[in-house]
């Protein structure tokens, strides 16, 4: 039974480390297979950080953002793999607030001068229709 590369053979209580790839072919015994992939480290998100940190540092979420982004690389660095995914997830959740009410100001401000300009068009054409 040919198996792929990904494959490694599944032995009670022993496993066997494969230092090429391409030895998984050779196996041929019928013990079930599992696939290995290694685990990713967890992403610290500190770019977005410091951008809501900078351009969109709504009610200071951008500082606490960057401050729990800064402790995931720490953390990551010390090799706390759990740790780090737990700041870097607050992380993320503090940068998703301070961007959806970066936005919705924005949007509010958008909406505002839009009516503030109607309303001024409105008010011209009201005085020059009052002077002629």
């Amino acid at each position: 039974m040919q198996c792929p590369a990904e494959c490694v053979p599944m032995q009670p209580n022993t496993y066997e480390r494969l230092k090429d790839p391409r030895d998984a072919a050779m196996i041929n015994d019928a013990s079930p297979r599992i696939m290995v992939a290694p685990i990713p480290p967890p992403r610290d998100h500190i770019v977005w950080s410091l951008f809501n940190f900078f351009y969109m540092n709504a009610f200071c979420l951008g500082f606490v953002a960057l401050y729990f982004s800064i402790k995931s690389r720490d953390r990551k660095v010390v090799g706390d793999l759990e740790g780090a995914r737990e700041y870097a997830s607050t992380a993320r959740c503090l940068n998703i607030v301070a961007l959806c009410l970066t936005l919705l100001f924005v949007i509010v401000i958008i909406v505002l001068l839009a009516a503030g300009a109607i309303a001024l068009q409105e008010n011209i054409r009201q005085i020059m229709k009052d002077r002629h």
